[in-house]
């Protein structure tokens, strides 16, 4: 039986798992705030606030792909 690698720390997984779910919540947010504010300046169109959040879960996606790629090292497996 092989002993388990130093990284292999639950909490560690834990911590990273909850960092990644507050990155999307908080760019969703973002997204929203901006889109809220565009759609107040455009007469209250509520397409803005559409927007927002959808551009906000795109960027959230792509940062957790990026923090994923940095903590895995790069690696596709």
């Amino acid at each position: 039986m092989k002993p388990p690698h130093s990284d292999s720390n639950p909490w560690k997984a834990v911590g990273m798992v909850s960092a990644l779910g507050i990155d999307l919540v908080v760019c969703m947010g973002l997204g929203y705030y901006l889109g809220k504010l565009m759609s107040d300046a455009a007469g209250g169109q509520p397409l803005w606030i559409v927007l927002g959040v959808v551009l906000g879960l795109i960027v959230g996606i792509v940062s957790i792909i990026v923090i994923l790629r940095k903590v895995t090292g790069g690696s596709n497996g």
